[in-house]
């Protein structure tokens, strides 16, 4: 049975940790705001953003 995300156009929302380096590292993704909202509680310092479209870079090297 397939998704019912309608071809990958559906919302999503990443909470997003800042690691030892300073670099952003997502902990968990979400399609429901407020359930993300809620996984920030238990990461101190987390945020949520909305989750960044892939865009096609062609075919994958060694394709």
């Amino acid at each position: 049975m397939g998704c019912g995300c309608k071809g990958g156009n559906r919302q999503q929302f990443e909470v997003v940790t800042t690691d030892e380096k300073g670099d952003d590292k997502v902990v968990y993704t979400s399609t429901s705001e407020p359930t993300a909202t809620a996984v920030t509680r238990r990461y101190p310092g987390s945020t949520v953003r909305t989750k960044r479209q892939q865009t096609s870079a062609g075919p994958r090297a060694g394709a």
